[in-house]
């Protein structure tokens, strides 16, 4: 017994060397009405998808399964995310196209058909630092979302101060072509940093940064709330944290999704936790076509700007004060009624069938 048994965990040990090995696994992944396509470190842009349209690229960033639109992966696959501590001046970071995967060490990642999760480590010179998870699922109360859960743990061995740890994520917004998009990024705070109060740090329009949080170049928006700003442009968040502890995890949730329109986008943003009397995600960008394409191959009309329709892409923070959040927790099962309820039940209907034979006697 025993012997089987350390031969089934040599087996299980295996198969996880060969998930945390296998540093070119990805999936592209659906809830019905979003694609996205998830690289093993947790950025985007995955090859191997249908043509979208109207690009024709087959690589799966995040796209609109209704129109097969894509908005980031027509032109630059410039899509990641970053992580760092400051005082140690170590980093790492993930993005395909902008300097690609730097000091991150693969742990797992594994995916069904509209999941998926990687877990990274950021390791320089052999020294472990910070774990990274990102989980991304459907959104339980709407379908125009999916929702990131992001985890950082701490595993260095020290505390980290307050306003030493940094978060980066940043895309290059391209829809419908390259150069022709609208961008808007909204909810950023007057104060910026920890000191005030906030975890946002910095935004920029410049989709084309690094995942680095600690190199930044700016397009000209930097950290100010815009609508409508055109060219070929994108959205970059930087966020600062709180101090955490050696071992200690902080968790705060990210979104992607599209909407047929801008207002229906606003809807979605409200609908996380399944009340729209309230916003949940208070940080977000929105890329929407800038220009008449002529309309969709499965003829969707032509492209509205001043609407966002027919595709408005959404990618957004759960943020409350300038504070990250934690995703909501999903809805509870349906009640399972208690066996004697269900004897009543029972009883009720019997009863009722008995009135039904009397009457038709």
């Amino acid at each position: 017994m025993r012997l089987r048994r350390g031969i089934a965990a040599a087996a299980v040990l295996a198969g996880s060397s060969l998930i945390a090995d296998k540093a070119d696994a990805q999936a592209i992944i659906d809830n019905g009405v979003v694609q996205l396509g998830v690289r093993a470190y947790g950025d985007l842009n995955v090859d191997g998808g249908p043509p979208s349209g109207p690009s024709g690229t087959a690589i799966v960033g995040l796209r609109s399964l209704a129109t097969t639109s894509d908005s980031t992966s027509p032109g630059c696959t410039c899509e990641g995310w970053g992580v760092g501590i400051q005082s140690l001046n170590i980093s790492g970071y993930a993005n395909s196209a902008v300097d690609g995967v730097v000091n991150l060490s693969l742990v797992s990642f594994t995916s069904t058909a509209s999941t998926a999760k990687s877990v990274v480590d950021v390791v320089v010179d052999g020294q472990s630092y910070l774990r990274v998870t990102h989980d991304y699922a459907p959104n339980a109360f709407t379908s125009a979302l999916y929702q990131v859960t992001v985890s950082i743990e701490n595993i260095s061995g020290q505390d980290i101060a307050a306003g030493d740890l940094f978060y980066r994520r940043v895309m290059d917004w391209d829809i419908p072509f390259p150069g022709v998009e609208t961008v808007d990024i909204q909810g950023v705070p007057a104060l910026l940093g920890i000191a005030n109060g906030t975890n946002i740090f910095r935004t920029d329009n410049n989709g084309f940064n690094s995942g680095n949080p600690f190199s930044f170049s700016s397009f000209g928006l930097e950290s100010v709330n815009f609508t409508g700003a055109t060219g070929d442009i994108g959205a970059m968040f930087d966020f600062q944290f709180e101090a955490l502890a050696d071992g200690a995890t902080r968790t705060f949730a990210t979104y992607y999704g599209v909407a047929p329109s801008k207002a229906a986008a606003d809807l979605a943003r409200a609908m996380v936790d399944g009340d729209p009397s309230d916003i949940e995600i208070g940080l977000y960008s929105y890329g929407y076509p800038g220009y008449d394409t002529g309309g969709y191959p499965d003829g969707t009309p032509a492209v509205d700007p001043d609407t966002g329709e027919p595709n408005t892409f959404i990618f957004g923070f759960g943020v409350a004060g300038g504070i990250l959040e934690p995703p909501p927790p999903p809805p509870p099962p349906p009640a399972v009624p208690e066996p004697g309820t269900l004897g009543l039940l029972g009883a009720a209907l019997a009863g009722l069938g008995l009135m039904r034979r009397r009457r038709l006697v």
